[in-house]
């Protein structure tokens, strides 16, 4: 069984995708279901958690719709306003859908570095345990230090690092992220997504072998019990096929035990996102 943890669906428009850059041209086109059950079904996959692209609550009930009409799509990652002093209204109204288990905010776009740390913020964030909710954590890994004492705050809450902090993978500079990812993962509540990998290195010419110092780290300190796949397709087209991405990602955990394959695969993300 293969989850694939993190994916985007969305329909272009110019006006909700201004981050899509001028090197990104091959995202400006629609990427919905069917689109994503032809790559996704031809490797493997069993389920899907899609994830938002936007921040508005059109899409957040987008993607519970269409998670409720395809079974292919086992949960949402969607988007309320945490800042918003009545969000505990609209958290109510989307956590009675089973199909939502966890919140997001684009974290490492806001101009505010310290962004998380902001008490509004976290007044949020520490409605969502009570309501079954997880917390997807979008940073690059310059937000690390700052997302420790974010994290805890809110002891009790299960905390999902998406794209395993965005590491300067093409630059080379892998401290002080790995050292910082490992204290992150001394919380028992935060897992991790080996996912973004290969858009965080040369788009055109990574390798495997490049990109496996950056695992055997995640491994090394969330273990394969707090560690899920991910995809983060379409997204991944810029550097590479959902194929090759699979294969890559195979080729990371061939050397481990297949109960320690299978938690990476599809257990971990079966715990962490209650499906």
């Amino acid at each position: 069984m293969l989850i694939d943890a993190h994916h985007h669906l969305w329909r272009y428009n110019t006006r909700d995708y201004g981050w899509m850059s001028n090197d990104m041209v091959a995202l400006r086109q629609d990427y919905l279901l069917p689109e994503l059950e032809q790559v996704a079904r031809a490797c493997g996959v069993t389920g899907t958690i899609a994830v938002q692209a936007r921040q508005t609550l059109e899409e957040t009930e987008s993607l519970l719709q269409m998670a409720a009409a395809n079974p292919l799509l086992q949960g949402v990652v969607g988007w309320v306003p945490l800042i918003a002093p009545d969000v505990a209204k609209d958290l109510d109204r989307f956590a009675a859908d089973p199909h939502l288990k966890s919140v997001r905010h684009v974290l490492h776009d806001e101009p505010d570095d310290f962004y998380m740390l902001r008490d509004d913020f976290n007044r949020g964030v520490s409605l969502l345990a009570s309501r079954g909710l997880a917390y997807d954590i979008l940073i690059f890994e310059k937000h690390l230090p700052q997302t420790l004492t974010f994290v805890d705050r809110h002891p009790n809450q299960i905390f999902i690092v998406d794209h395993i902090a965005k590491p300067k993978i093409r630059a080379g500079e892998l401290s002080p992220w790995k050292e910082n990812l490992a204290e992150l993962a001394r919380r028992d509540n935060v897992c991790c997504k080996i996912s973004g990998m290969a858009t965080e290195a040369d788009w055109s010419g990574w390798t495997r072998e490049q990109l496996r110092p950056c695992f055997d780290a995640a491994l090394a300190s969330f273990g394969p019990s707090r560690l899920m796949f991910g995809s983060d397709w379409p997204v991944l087209t810029l550097a590479g096929s959902y194929q090759h991405w699979v294969d890559t990602f195979r080729w990371f955990i061939v050397g481990l035990s297949p109960e320690e394959q299978e938690q990476i695969c599809s257990g971990t993300a079966r715990r962490a996102y209650q499906i």
